[in-house]
């Protein structure tokens, strides 16, 4: 890489970074500019994966706070992750790109649709539960699970967009405030990139320059993530996820 090449990747793993930790999405920001460097699309993809855990810990430890008394819910939750990780990890190498490229967009707006509605949605949820008697799962139930495993897949083999099914999903079957979803989402994320990139390490070409330069980057970024984003109100952070959707929709489509 020049010079120039490594500020970009360097700059692109800041803003991954930070995007990550408030929403998701970051790797449609570091995955172009590693193809403008000459990386091939696997290469490209897999150093992406490895440079962006020091941000989704970042991003994880800026959250601390939110995340107090979600430990239950949490480890639950990881299982799922790092099962659904592992496995999209050995799709990304086992089948063609269009295989996922075809599907994506429609996952990711079909996020943004529940993202939308889930106010209305959780209130019809709550009405319903108070008619019945009976109480809201802390752990979302079985059907939270195996949404968030399938998420995770999709996140082991690409990642872009993954926060913002994660949110969605959390969304729609926890009773809680989206910035404590949030902070378990950064976590959840952080699992998912971790054991993709462990894979990786052992059946994987990967750049090194960039898998550094994205690291460091990325750890600022999830630090300048988690400041902005805990600020944000409710309606503000769901206004955000729907256009970073948007625009994920429409550069996947572009791509």
């Amino acid at each position: 890489m020049t010079m120039w090449e490594m500020l970009a990747v360097f700059v692109a793993g800041i803003s991954a970074g930070t995007i990550n930790t408030i929403v998701g999405s970051g790797t449609l920001i570091t995955f172009p500019v590693l193809l403008a460097t000459g990386l091939p699309p696997v290469t490209a993809t897999v150093s992406n994966a490895l440079g962006l855990i020091p941000g989704s810990i970042s991003g994880a430890i800026g959250y601390r706070k939110e995340l107090a008394g979600q430990r239950p819910r949490v480890l639950k939750l990881a299982v799922g992750a790092l099962v659904g990780g592992l496995t999209g990890a050995t799709l990304l190498l086992a089948l063609p790109s269009t295989a996922f490229e075809t599907i994506v967009p429609i996952l990711v707006a079909m996020a943004l649709v529940l993202v939308i509605l889930q106010p209305r949605i959780s209130k019809a949820v709550q009405r319903r539960r108070e008619h019945t008697g009976v109480p809201a799962r802390p752990d979302g139930g079985p059907l939270l699970f195996v949404g968030l495993m399938l998420a995770s897949v999709y996140g082991g083999y690409f990642t872009a967009a993954q926060g913002i099914i994660y949110l969605s999903l959390m969304g729609m079957l926890l009773d809680d405030t989206m910035q404590r979803l949030n902070a378990v989402k950064n976590v959840l994320a952080a699992l998912v990139n971790s054991i993709a990139a462990l894979f990786f390490l052992f059946v994987a070409d990967f750049d090194w320059t960039a898998v550094v330069l994205i690291a460091v980057g990325s750890a600022l970024g999830g630090q300048i993530g988690a400041k902005v984003g805990r600020r944000l109100s409710p309606v503000v952070l769901r206004a955000l996820v729907v256009t970073v959707g948007t625009a994920a929709i429409v550069q996947l489509l572009l791509r």
